[in-house]
This record gives C-alpha cells, sequence and structure tokens, in this order.
C-alpha cells in the first residue's frame, strides 16, 4: 500500500481568494505556482471558483498539464454565480460504474447531492451539497496523494483564512499530518504569521505546533517546503478513524 502510494503524483489543495486583490503581485503569484506545479508533475485541488485568484491558477494549470491536473470542488449554492459556469451541464449519476480517469470525476454519494460538470479550461469539477463536504473532499483528494502533497494558500480573505486555520487545527488534532504552506508574497501573511508567533509567546499554542505552518517567501519555496515538511512533535495522537 505504501508504495502505491509513493508511486502517485502530489495533490495540493491551494486556497486563495475569489478576487483578485488591489495588487497585481498575488495574480502574478498565482500565474506562477501553476508553473511550479507543471513543472514537478503537482496535481491541483481548488475551491472551484472561476474568478479571481482561484480562476487564474486553474486556468494556468489546465493550459500547462490538461484538465486532469485540476479538480475543483464547488458547493450548488456557489455555482450559480460563477461566470464560467453559466452554460455548464451537470451530470449527476454517482452511482454508475466507471474506471479510469472518469472513475476520479464521480463520487458515490446519494442521488443529486453530488454531481459533476464536464471538463472546461477549469480542469473538471465536482459539485457538492455543502461547504463542510466541500472541505472534508478536498482532504480527503490530497491525503490520497502521493509524497509531498499537502496545502497551500495564497492571499484571500475570510473563507481562506477560515480554511487555512482549519487544516491547521487538523493537523493539531492529529487528524493529518500533511505540510502546512503559507504563500507569503508581498508580506500578506506576516499578520497571521506574528499573530502565531504571539500565541506561543502566551502559551496558547505550544512552540513544536507553532512550526505546524510554514512560511513561503517565493514561490519557487512551495514545492521543497512540502516535500521537506516536518511533522510537528506536538500533535496530539488521537483515534478519529481518518488515518
Amino acid at each position: 500500500m505504501a508504495s502505491v502510494q509513493q508511486d502517485k503524483p502530489a495533490v495540493v489543495c491551494v486556497f486563495c481568494g475569489s478576487v483578485s486583490g488591489n495588487n497585481s503581485v498575488h495574480l502574478e503569484t498565482a500565474r506562477a505556482l501553476a508553473h511550479e506545479f507543471h513543472k514537478n508533475n503537482i496535481q491541483l485541488v481548488y475551491g472551484g471558483g472561476t474568478a479571481g485568484l482561484m480562476g487564474e491558477l486553474a486556468r494556468t494549470l489546465v493550459s500547462l498539464s490538461g484538465p486532469q491536473a485540476v479538480h475543483g470542488i464547488i458547493p450548488r449554492a456557489l455555482v450559480k454565480v460563477e461566470p464560467g459556469y453559466d452554460n455548464a451541464q451537470e451530470e449527476r449519476n454517482p452511482s454508475a460504474v466507471v474506471s479510469g480517469k472518469e472513475a476520479e470525476r464521480v463520487v458515490k454519494e446519494p442521488m443529486g447531492k453530488i454531481g459533476t460538470l464536464k471538463e472546461s479550461e477549469y480542469g473538471y469539477t465536482t459539485i457538492v451539497p455543502d461547504m463542510h463536504t466541500r472541505k472534508r473532499m478536498m482532504a480527503e483528494k490530497v491525503r490520497e496523494g502521493g509524497p509531498g502533497s499537502g496545502f497551500v494558500a495564497l492571499a484571500g480573505g475570510f473563507g481562506t483564512i477560515e480554511e487555512v486555520m482549519e487544516m491547521t487545527t487538523w493537523n493539531q488534532l492529529g487528524i493529518h499530518k500533511l505540510g502546512m504552506v503559507l504563500l507569503n508574497a508581498n508580506g500578506y501573511w506576516d499578520g497571521v504569521l506574528a499573530w502565531v508567533r504571539n500565541s506561543v509567546q502566551e502559551g496558547f499554542v505550544s512552540p513544536e505546533n507553532g512550526e505546524i505552518l510554514v512560511e513561503a517567501k517565493d514561490v519557487s519555496e512551495v514545492w521543497p517546503k512540502l516535500v521537506g515538511y516536518k511533522i510537528s512533535n506536538g500533535r496530539m495522537q488521537l483515534n478519529w478513524g481518518e488515518e
């Protein structure tokens, strides 16, 4: 089983904004990250958005690696407000028996709750009923990936930081042991990193767990940080039935 996992390509979930922000450096960073993923044969899992940093990252990687390299997971409510999905046709046949690449696009859930969209310039997309299912499925896809799989955060708003902190908490609780990297373009995450340091100093986060979130100051550092990620000795050793 371990050898099979070793042979798989890395799967990296990227959390980022559904808007572009006011500084072009963030769009440039999203494009550069896509090039790094292509160079290292990394498969992207993301929130399925078609605009902002989300759309730029997905579209760029599809143009480089093809639609099979990008898997968007989006709640059905958000599909209606994403411009790229205006005329998309949803396929709802989760119980069908399929094989190969098509099998990756179908999830076994009750009919009507989960569907798929045909491949597009944003890769292939799974539609889920709610935000909780989206986050759980993104994490599952990353855990199924090969060495170096993990989570990366570009700039974003409330949703992005919530996702980052939930996956960081899951790491601390022992639910997963995957790399957590903040791509700190233009110092965007300086405030969060300062908060982590202060939490350690004030005794609310252990020094070991203060290292769960790793900073990458440049796109070129992201893949080495994921591959070389060290699990915190302060993680809780709990049995969640997940690992």
